[in-house]
């Protein structure tokens, strides 16, 4: 899947001081996943169903 032209985010979570930080890009097939110091590494793809379940354990896990 060629990424080049989506819009990447970052994190709600990153600030100025973080090294650690992931960009996610929405596209009609999946959600993107990459590293912000490693973007030449490539991103990971999710599709809706395994994204949704990821940021519902997400949100779960925060409370």
């Amino acid at each position: 899947m060629d990424l080049s032209t989506v819009a990447w985010r970052t994190s709600s979570y990153t600030n100025a001081n973080s090294a650690n930080c992931v960009e996610v890009a929405d596209t009609p097939e999946a959600s993107a996943v990459r590293d912000t110091q490693n973007r030449h590494l490539g991103a990971l793809l999710f599709d809706s169903a395994e994204w949704r379940a990821f940021l519902t354990a997400a949100k779960h896990d925060a409370l």
